[in-house]
């Protein structure tokens, strides 16, 4: 194996293009062929045997640099790190008031909003699924509304 050392490292340069990769890449190959030296057969080309742990080895390298870089954010992300939680907190802080006006709404009322503001029924759909005409429905909304608007802005 010590007389292959030269031809492995050249193998190696010639894989990763740099010298620093090639060494390493030689000292991984040549403990992973150590490790596994029960596996190679006598009577079988040694060097080809090493030189495919070599090539194995730098496909494993390459796929893991890939899936670094793909995971890895660029050094520059790392200056905006956080948020700022003032929209978070504020919205909190609005759907807690809101909460509390839905609270004060008539049952009729907040039936309405509920059903088209937040759940997103149509007038039609809701004036079915509560047995009421839409122009009933039409009014408890437009009231509703306009109860909550006030509501909000005296909390």
């Amino acid at each position: 194996m010590e007389a292959l050392l030269p031809r492995l490292r050249r193998f190696a340069h010639g894989l990763t293009a740099n010298r620093a990769d090639a060494d390493d890449l030689t000292q991984i190959s040549i403990e992973r062929a150590l490790r596994a030296r029960m596996q190679w057969q006598e009577g079988t080309r040694l060097d080809a045997w090493v030189y495919r742990i070599m090539r194995n080895c730098w496909i494993d390298i390459v796929r893991a640099r890939a899936r670094s870089n793909k995971v890895l954010a660029p050094a520059e992300a790392g200056e905006h790190v956080g948020h700022d939680p003032t929209a978070q907190m504020d919205a909190k802080i609005d759907l807690e008031r809101l909460m509390r006006a839905m609270e004060v709404l008539p049952v009729e009322q907040r039936e309405v909003v509920v059903l088209v503001l937040i759940e997103g029924f149509g007038y039609r759909e809701t004036a079915e699924l509560l047995d009421l005409p839409i122009g009933t429905v039409s009014s408890r909304l437009v009231r509703g509304r306009t109860a909550l608007l006030a509501l909000i802005k005296e909390g």
